[in-house]
């Protein structure tokens, strides 16, 4: 459902960097169910590409140009290959040390290769004032706070395009887009947009908040369920004008 979003977001396109026509070896960290490589694959049948995750909850059934290997992206990579094209999605709350991600990606490219991110930047705001208050606002901040103990930064996102520019990256361009967190917007791609969200986050609330808040914060089980109620409806209410902020940065290896 969020790689729907995705496509819906940067009009069915898998990626903003400019690859060129042809790319040989492609890297996709943090790939989840590898939907977004197994698109990639299909698209790019001379490619060959490799995705990463620490869980094994891949199909079996993929492009013959398509593997998938069960790796942590933040551990050292022993690739004996360089790749064109390196690319991570939604990895927001799990890395651990930006900047060693960042330098081994950049190694870990050809001359003139790219590196693109695309990410939620924590936490989910309305710009009219129309979240305060809410139980929604009292989830994410308990979500931050989780995530802070945890020593993990939700809007590293925003720091992608700097990150970037300070490993060296050329070209370095950063885009940014808004998830309306319903169908509260007139605008109906926005519109559109927002329904796809609010079924996603629905469907994953309790999923992405259950071992913040109880693990790490200490909540009750019971008090965590009673937020989650509450933070259900302020999600399918569209008169708080909620959205998440999505960070797309990309940038290229120099040629030398």
């Amino acid at each position: 459902m969020q790689h729907e979003i995705c496509l819906i977001t940067m009009d069915r396109k898998l990626y903003l960097a400019p690859l060129p026509s042809t790319v040989h070896n492609v890297l996709d960290i943090g790939t989840g169910t590898g939907i977004w490589a197994i698109d990639f694959a299909d698209q790019h049948p001379a490619a060959s590409v490799v995705g990463m995750d620490l869980s094994p909850i891949q199909p079996s059934w993929i492009p013959p140009n398509l593997k998938f290997e069960i790796d942590d992206y933040e551990q050292a990579w022993t690739y004996s290959h360089k790749f064109d094209f390196i690319h991570g999605r939604m990895l927001s709350g799990s890395i651990a040390d930006e900047r060693r991600l960042f330098k081994q990606a950049y190694d870990n490219l050809q001359p003139g290769g790219w590196f693109e991110l695309m990410d939620f930047s924590f936490p989910v705001r309305a710009d009219d004032g129309t979240m305060r208050g809410t139980a929604f606002e009292t989830l994410n901040n308990k979500l931050i706070d989780g995530l802070d103990a945890i020593g993990r930064d939700g809007a590293l996102a925003d720091q992608y395009k700097t990150l970037m520019d300070e490993t060296g990256f050329q070209n370095v361009t950063e885009v940014k887009y808004k998830w309306p967190q319903n169908h509260w917007p007139k605008d109906k791609r926005l519109k559109d947009i927002g329904q796809w969200n609010m079924v996603n986050t629905l469907d994953g609330l309790h999923g992405f908040s259950a071992k913040l808040c109880i693990q790490v914060l200490g909540m009750m089980p019971e008090d965590h369920a009673q937020l989650l109620v509450a933070s259900r409806k302020d999600v399918m209410n569209p008169r708080i004008h909620a959205y998440w902020s999505i960070v797309v940065a990309y940038g290229q290896k120099p040629l030398a």
